[in-house]
C-alpha cells in the first residue's frame, strides 16, 4: 500500500478529491441558477454530478489497475520487438501464399512496362 503515498499518486489522489468536489460544487451553482429560472441550468444540474462520478471511477480504475500490474513479474525482460523492412514483409507473404507472389511479379512488371 506504500506505492500509493508517492509523491504522484498523492498528486492524482488531490487531483481527484478537487475534482470531485468541483464538479458537484458546480452542478449546486447551476441547480440553484435552474431554480431563479434559468431553464438551460437543468441539464447542466444533473451533468456535473455525472462528471463526479466519473472521477471516481476512473481513479478506482487506476488504483484497482495498479494493483492488479504488482503480481506481474517486472524482472522479466519482454521479448525483443524485431523491426522488419518491407521487402522482408513482401517476402514472408509471398512465402505464404504463391498467388500473391504472381500478383506481385505481374504488378512488377507492369510497372517497369511503363518506364
Amino acid at each position: 500500500m506504500r506505492r500509493f503515498f508517492t509523491p504522484a499518486w498523492l498528486g492524482l489522489h488531490l487531483l481527484a478529491i478537487v475534482l470531485f468536489v468541483g464538479f458537484l460544487l458546480f452542478g449546486w451553482w447551476q441547480f440553484e441558477r435552474a431554480l431563479s429560472g434559468n431553464s438551460r441550468s437543468w441539464g447542466y444540474t444533473f451533468e456535473w454530478p455525472l462528471f463526479s462520478i466519473f472521477v471516481v471511477v476512473m481513479w478506482v480504475k487506476m488504483i484497482r489497475d495498479e494493483l492488479k500490474g504488482a503480481g506481474k513479474d517486472q524482472d522479466e525482460p519482454a521479448e525483443p520487438v524485431v523491426l522488419k523492412t518491407e521487402a522482408q514483409l513482401i517476402k514472408e507473404a509471398e512465402e505464404e501464399d504463391p498467388s500473391l507472389a504472381a500478383y506481385n511479379r505481374y504488378l512488377a512488371r507492369m510497372n517497369s512496362s511503363r518506364r
